[in-house]
């Protein structure tokens, strides 16, 4: 790939799947009812409240990790003042667009420049934006399973959900 052609993936690609997502997220994350942050479905799993603050943090760990052309895990980090679901879509509406104006500040070189990712991959900057969409819509599955169990109600997500549904438009 050159680095114009990663740009036009960045620019046309990317951001705007990115800024969609980042809605869907925020809804997802503002769903999780504050005083069931404990709830996890097993043992082995995130409880509520970590996976909540995995997803918005490891977004900003992602997107300022490949603008900056190395990871550094203060990227990713939750002020101490974040402490409920709504204090996290707060900030993660706060920060989002700041990490995806870096993102979109970045070179067609900065793209495709290789960054080691705690010695176990090995990958151009702009692979990392793919890895981070992955991986937030994974856990985003995983948080929205969660949200019935704990007596919320899920929210639209790509479509209607059975709390949120998206009713058709005349002529749409």
């Amino acid at each position: 790939m050159t680095p114009e052609q990663a740009l036009v993936v960045l620019k046309e690609v990317y951001i705007p799947q990115i800024q969609n997502e980042q809605k869907t997220t925020a809804r997802v994350l503002g769903a999780v009812p504050a005083d069931k942050l404990e709830y996890t479905p097993d043992p082995k799993s995130m409880n509520a409240w970590k996976l909540a603050a995995h997803i918005a943090s490891a977004d900003m760990f992602f997107m300022l990790g490949a603008a900056a052309g190395n990871f550094d895990r203060a990227n990713g980090a939750l002020p101490e003042t974040v402490k409920t679901p709504a204090d996290l879509v707060k900030w993660y509406d706060q920060e989002h667009p700041k990490a995806v104006a870096k993102i979109a500040a970045m070179s067609g070189d900065d793209l495709l420049k290789t960054i080691n990712f705690a010695g176990v991959f090995n990958f151009p900057a702009m692979t990392y934006l793919g890895l981070m969409l992955s991986h937030g819509i994974h856990h985003r599955g995983q948080l929205s399973a969660y949200l019935r169990p704990m007596g919320a109600k899920v929210p639209r997500i790509y479509g209607g959900s059975a709390d949120e549904p998206i009713e058709a438009t005349q002529g749409a």
